[in-house]
């Protein structure tokens, strides 16, 4: 593999698919070089012999597709491919086709410096030298021509971006293009000059659009030395069906995007036991819209909660309305700005986008069109026809509500594609963040009909709606910790006056930046609350101190005496503690005797190959970028552990070796040296996989000596958020339920204990534990997010901790884990154990040496906990030895 493929990749955050798609042109350029002279025919059967779905370039030079799946990343691709060209084989031009307006003027954006989806960043020789961007705008202006590159600088890199509308609208009636006319400042035509170069690479962006149209035709003419096609559709409809195209050299379809979570979950959705035969076109269409703001109203409380929970930004998802034409449309954004459409409430968040809209009432709709990311911008309802086919990346939108027929397989799939695009670039594991809407009542069927054909480009999941549940209208909660709660309250018993909750609140805001001390208890300490009580009178102003009427001044000393006794009271000390290696730090794997005693493959014959490909089955039967031939077997091995980020060529080069080695020589023990090979090609990445995984077991890191730092005796209570329905009651925590499905969907409270007003549960597990701890406990909560910053590790990811429940008791701390009985023996839930087993240790050492309590964490199985039993009884069963 080229060395610049491995760099890039790197450097641009590839996801798989796009990597894939990265070794694959430099598979190509090392059988077929991109020059002027290449003979069609032989680099046809070169490339067809490798990658036999190519049959046919299409083009008069040679030109291969990428089919991506709509919200893989396709522009990110474009600038891959261009790095690469240059760094690789000393290609300096490059000519860029957009289908329309919108990706013309998006492409232009990202292939500029200093852009928030830029797509060079992190690649250095672009950094001092970007490329030129050379527009239909600008290219009469000479600046191509004009630009040279001084003596003992390297060449720069020329990018020019058209638009393909705009140059099938000039050749209308036979006449030539434009960019053909004679320019003054060059003494030729600008395509005369472009077809004169000899490393000129043609990209063409979505080019199901525009493929035999005939500005496509003449840009031919300037035979570039290799074609790169991208798209989510490698097909073209026609009056006979759909027409796929003959150079697919790779296809990554929208189902396998799904799959492998690069993008969101499409879910057709209608209401349960509905009939649309019951309803006319009119009724249908205002049930479909008002489902849509239910749905939408719902996912922008899931959002706000996630992003609480997560320390994350907050996501403002916004509904598309796919309207009929322009007419449809005004009566559409009419309806939705009336009274009588949710009381008028999204009369300034809706826009219409369609070619109806033009000066100043246009200039608007793009504005807002192009912010409708930003949280602040109002748009939530975004109406239009036909213009957001393609080009528009967002990643906020997550209802779609057509109101025209969608039934062609091009329309379904550019329509749900508006809507892939994840807004955290990655699955949460939450559904309503990862999942995109489409309110299709009268299409359900249809829909889903089409996602189960074996060759459907997408795949649903159903989700029906019950009107009675469902659609109630959801809200964010914020929990108070009790302590907030009684420094704010007017009829707080504590604290008597405005003044002296004023004074409360200053204490409680300065104790907060006392966190360094060894334990909250120091905050007893009088020299520490003389301390307190200084810096609070900066707080306070003497204005707060004596307000009309009030017969004297509280004393700062004395509230500030209440307040520390409260915070210690509802606070239990959790301490952040930090594991400092000293010296230098190393890392590796020891050598070991791999087990190969899974490892059966079967050489895979040729003639599957081809069928594998042609059933979007290519990464199963991979060949890790290309089929060159190695020259030693175990090199397919070390190829592939190489792309592994926790292994380094330099420092591993020998026990790579040695594990590759050891796995050939299974392979040989059963297979002949042939089929060997033929084993290496087509599994090499589960292969290399399948040796990373066991290298993890024997992974290694040296220092000099490892200081277990506690940077804060104990941390204020961080506020968890929930989703709960707007307008049902706090449960009481002892109320039982006879459906315990809906335990997760409320909120419960009645607690005497809680450091916290209100809690939730993810099963009557949790719940029946709270009814324990709030019996024997003297103080107890569920954790939040950020709380602990305990992590442990599953293969090479580390992820954060989150406790279930901690409770004090008189003389100790527990960390407390309820766990369904057939997960105990989990991977990730050992993980979990040893990462809280290690912290509560350290926690431990550090209480004791400070006066505290020491800590113990407790795994219990879920159907160890009932009401009557104790948790002295859960502790002796199920506490973890440290």
């Amino acid at each position: 593999m080229n060395r610049h493929v491995h760099a890039i990749a790197g450097r641009l955050s590839l996801r798989p698919p796009q990597r894939q798609s990265l070794e694959i042109l430099d598979r190509v350029t090392e059988i077929v070089p991109p020059k002027k002279s290449t003979d069609l025919a032989s680099a046809l059967d070169a490339i067809r012999r490798e990658f036999p779905t190519v049959t046919d370039f299409e083009r008069d030079f040679p030109s291969l597709c990428f089919a991506l799946a709509t919200g893989v990343g396709k522009t990110r691709l474009m600038g891959a491919f261009i790095s690469y060209l240059h760094l690789a084989h000393g290609i300096n031009h490059f000519f860029v086709l957009a289908p329309n307006l919108t990706i013309y003027n998006k492409l232009i954006t990202d292939f500029r410096p200093n852009t928030p989806k830029y797509v060079f960043t992190g690649i250095a020789e672009f950094a001092t030298e970007p490329p030129t961007i050379i527009t239909g705008d600008n290219y009469e202006s000479g600046i191509a021509a004009r630009l040279t590159s001084l003596p003992g600088f390297g060449q720069e890199v020329h990018i020019n971006i058209f638009n393909i509308s705009k140059i099938n609208s000039e050749v209308r009636g036979g006449k030539a293009p434009r960019i053909k006319r004679l320019s003054e400042y060059i003494g030729q035509s600008y395509f005369e000059y472009l077809a004169g170069l000899d490393d000129l690479v043609l990209l063409m962006d979505e080019s199901h659009r525009y493929r035999a149209s005939q500005g496509v035709k003449a840009i031919n003419e300037l035979k570039p030395v290799l074609g790169l096609e991208l798209t989510a559709t490698p097909f073209v409809e026609s009056s006979r069906g759909p027409v796929p195209f003959k150079n697919v050299i790779y296809d990554y379809p929208l189902a396998k995007a799904m799959a492998d979570g690069f993008v969101k979950e499409p879910a057709v959705v209608t209401q349960k036991n509905f009939n649309p035969s019951q309803f006319n076109a009119a009724q249908l269409e205002q049930i479909k819209l008002e489902d849509g703001i239910r749905l939408h109203e719902n996912t922008k409380v899931e959002l706000e909660t996630y992003a609480r929970q997560t320390g994350q930004r907050v996501v403002k998802p916004f509904m598309l309305i796919i309207a009929r034409d322009t007419t449809h449309a005004g009566q559409l954004m009419q309806l939705i700005r009336s009274p009588q459409f949710f009381e008028g409430r999204y009369a300034d968040k809706v826009i219409q986008v369609d070619s109806s809209r033009t000066g100043a009432e246009e200039d608007e709709m793009v504005q807002r069109l192009l912010a409708v990311e930003n949280p602040d911008e109002p748009t939530e309802i975004v109406i239009h026809v036909n213009m957001l086919k393609e080009g528009w990346d967002v990643r906020n939108l997550y209802t779609i509500v057509p109101l025209r027929a969608a039934n062609a397989r091009t329309l379904i799939e550019q329509s749900i594609g508006r809507g892939l695009r994840l807004p955290y670039g990655r699955r949460t594991g939450v559904s309503t963040v990862d999942r995109l809407n489409i309110v299709a009542h009268d299409r359900f069927q249809e829909i889903v009909d089409e996602a189960n054909r074996p060759d459907s480009v997408v795949r649903l999941t159903q989700v029906i709606l019950d009107p009675a549940t469902d659609l109630q209208k959801t809200k964010t909660v914020v929990a108070q910790s009790k302590i907030e709660e009684q420094l704010a309250a007017a009829d707080s018993p504590v604290f008597t006056s405005e003044v002296e909750r004023k004074i409360a609140e200053a204490t409680y805001h300065v104790i907060n930046t006392y966190e360094n001390l060894p334990t909250s208890s120091y905050l007893l300490k009088p020299e520490v609350q003389a301390r307190i009580a200084e810096e609070v009178k900066e707080y306070v102003t003497p204005s707060q101190q004596a307000l009309p009427g009030m017969a004297e001044t509280p004393s700062i000393a004395d509230v500030v005496a209440k307040t520390t006794e409260l915070v210690v009271q509802q606070t239990i000390d959790i301490p952040r503690i930090l594991v400092v290696p000293r010296g230098e730090v190393t890392t590796g794997f020891h050598a070991f005797a791999l087990d190969c005693s899974g490892i059966h493959y079967q050489p895979v014959a040729r003639d599957l190959l081809i069928q594998h490909l042609r059933t979007n089955q290519q990464e199963t039967l991979s060949f890790g970028g290309s089929l060159q031939a190695e020259q030693r077997l175990e090199d397919y091995i070390v190829r592939g552990l190489i792309d592994f980020d926790d292994i380094s060529y330099d420092d591993h080069a020998d026990l790579l070796y040695d594990l590759a080695g050891q796995l050939v020589r299974h392979l040989r023990s059963y297979l002949s040296e042939e089929d060997a090979r033929n084993v290496l090609i087509y599994h090499q990445k589960p292969l290399a996989a399948f040796v990373h995984a066991q290298m993890q077991e024997h992974q290694w890191e040296k220092a000099a000596g490892y200081d277990v730092q506690v940077s804060k005796g104990f941390t204020k209570l961080r506020k968890p958020a929930y989703t709960a329905k707007d307008g049902e009651p706090i449960h009481d925590f002892r109320e039982t339920f006879e459906d315990k499905s809906r335990i997760p969907q409320v909120l419960f409270g009645g607690f005497q204990r809680c450091l916290f007003k209100e809690q939730k549960f993810q099963s009557d597990s949790e719940r029946k534990l709270s009814v324990i701890l709030d019996r024997d406990a003297q103080k107890w909560f569920k954790p939040a997010q950020g709380q602990f910053q305990i992590s442990y590790k599953i293969g090479v990811d580390h992820r954060e901790y989150v406790p279930d429940f901690v409770a004090e008791t008189t003389d100790c701390i527990y960390m407390l884990e309820p766990k369904a009985r057939n997960e105990m023996t989990s991977s990730e839930v050992l993980a979990k154990k040893d990462a809280a087993v290690l912290w509560c240790a350290r926690a431990t050492a550090h209480a004791l040496s400070n006066g505290g309590k020491p800590w113990q964490y407790v795994l219990i199985p879920h159907d160890a906990i009932a009401e009557n039993m104790t948790l002295c009884a859960l502790v002796l069963q199920f506490a973890v030895a440290q």
